[in-house]
C-alpha cells in the first residue's frame, strides 16, 4: 500500500493542483454513490424511525465508496451526538484502501442530512458528501459551530461573524440596494436562536425558520429561486465543513467559529488539532484547492427533489432521483436525474 504523506495541522491546510487528484470521472461517480444513500433512506420516509433510516443511508453510501478505485479518508463523519451508525472519522474506504491505487482523498459525509426530517417524511433531507485532495478538509470536531454565508456576487467580507447581526443585515442591504426590510434570512429552529430571532424581527427582515436541514440552508443561499438572502445561526461545525464545500463550487462567501459549550468541546477540538478556540474560518479554512461536492435529494425541498418510486408503461418500477454535483477548480454544477429500475 502506498505511503500517505504526513497529514497537516488544521490551521494550514495544503493546496492541491486540481486536475492532478480529482480526475473528472470523479465527478458522476460520486452522484452514484449519493444516490444509494438517498435511495436507501428513502424507503424509509415517513416511518418514523430515525436510526433505521441513517443506518440504511450509511450502509448503501458505504458500500457504494468501495466500489470506487480511491484510497478515502473519512474527515467527516457520522456525529456522535446522534448515537448514529457510523462513517465513522479516521474510517478507510475505496478499494484502493486495499490496493494502494487511486488517489488520496479526504472525504467528508452526511448519508443522511435530516433524520428526523425523514423519519416524518418532511421537507429538505438529503445525502451529502464532498471530497477534496488529502489534508484539504478541516477535520472539524462534532461541536457547534456559528455561521454565516451569503450567496455570490457580493463583495468579499460584507457580511462577518466580528459583525453584529444588525450590522450584517445593514450591510447586506447595502450592498443589495434593498430595505432591511426586503430581506429573507435563513436560520434553524432552535430555542438558542430565540435572541436571534428576535434581533431579526425587531429590523423588520424576513425569517425563514427550518425545522432541520444545515447542510440545505446554507446552501439556499447560492440560489435566488429559494429567495433566501442570508444563512445565520449555530449548527454542527461538520455540516459547516460540508456547506463550505458546496460554496467553494458555487462561489458566496461563508465564515465559521467553533462554540464551546462546555470542557469537553474544547477538548475534542484538541483532538482535532485546533489550538486557537476563537478563530473564525473562512471558505479556505475549511475547505481548500480543488473539491466535489454531491448531493441526492430524499425528501422533497428547495433544492432538489425527493425521490420517488412509479411504473414505467412497459410495467417496470423504477425510482427517480434528483441530484446535484459540484466541482470547485471549474466552478461547474450539473444537475442530474436519474431513473433506477427497482427489479
Amino acid at each position: 500500500m502506498n505511503e500517505h504523506p504526513p497529514e497537516p495541522a488544521p490551521d494550514t491546510l495544503t493546496d492541491t493542483t486540481p486536475d492532478t487528484t480529482l480526475a473528472r470521472v470523479l465527478v458522476l461517480e460520486l452522484v452514484r454513490v449519493t444516490e444509494a444513500a438517498a435511495t436507501a433512506a428513502a424507503r424509509l420516509a415517513g416511518r418514523g424511525d430515525e436510526a433505521a433510516a441513517d443506518e440504511a443511508a450509511v450502509a448503501a453510501m458505504r458500500a457504494a465508496f468501495n466500489q470506487l478505485d480511491i484510497q478515502g479518508q473519512v474527515v467527516i463523519g457520522e456525529g456522535e451526538r446522534d448515537n448514529a451508525p457510523m462513517l465513522y472519522v479516521g474510517e478507510q474506504v475505496g478499494s484502493g484502501a486495499q490496493t494502494g491505487t487511486g488517489p488520496l482523498l479526504d472525504i467528508a459525509v452526511d448519508p443522511l442530512e435530516g433524520t428526523t426530517i425523514t423519519a416524518k417524511a418532511g421537507a429538505n433531507a438529503l445525502a451529502v458528501l464532498a471530497i477534496a485532495a488529502r489534508g484539504c478538509l478541516l477535520n472539524a470536531p462534532d461541536i457547534y459551530m456559528e455561521k454565516i454565508a451569503v450567496g455570490p456576487g457580493y463583495p468579499p467580507g460584507v457580511v462577518s461573524l466580528a459583525k453584529t447581526p444588525e450590522e450584517n443585515i445593514a450591510a447586506m442591504a447595502a450592498a443589495k440596494g434593498v430595505d432591511p426590510a426586503r430581506l429573507m434570512v435563513c436560520v434553524l429552529d432552535r430555542p438558542r436562536h430565540a435572541e436571534l430571532i428576535g434581533k431579526l424581527r425587531a429590523i423588520g427582515c424576513g425569517i425563514q425558520l427550518i425545522p432541520d436541514g444545515d447542510v440545505a440552508g446554507v446552501i439556499a443561499v447560492t440560489d435566488p429561486d429559494t429567495g433566501v438572502d442570508l444563512y445565520m445561526g449555530s449548527g454542527g461545525a461538520p455540516e459547516g465543513v460540508l456547506a463550505a464545500a458546496a460554496l467553494r463550487c458555487t462561489g458566496g462567501q461563508f465564515e465559521g467559529r467553533l462554540m464551546f459549550r462546555h470542557e469537553a468541546d474544547r477538548r475534542r477540538a484538541a483532538e482535532c488539532g485546533i489550538t486557537d478556540f476563537d478563530r473564525i474560518y473562512g471558505l479556505e479554512d475549511l475547505a481548500r484547492g480543488d473539491c466535489i461536492f454531491a448531493a441526492t435529494g430524499v425528501t422533497d425541498g428547495s433544492l432538489l427533489d425527493g425521490v420517488r418510486q412509479r411504473r414505467r408503461a412497459d410495467g417496470t418500477m423504477v425510482q427517480s432521483t434528483h441530484s446535484v454535483v459540484m466541482r470547485a477548480s471549474t466552478g461547474t454544477v450539473r444537475w442530474v436525474r436519474a431513473e433506477h429500475r427497482l427489479d
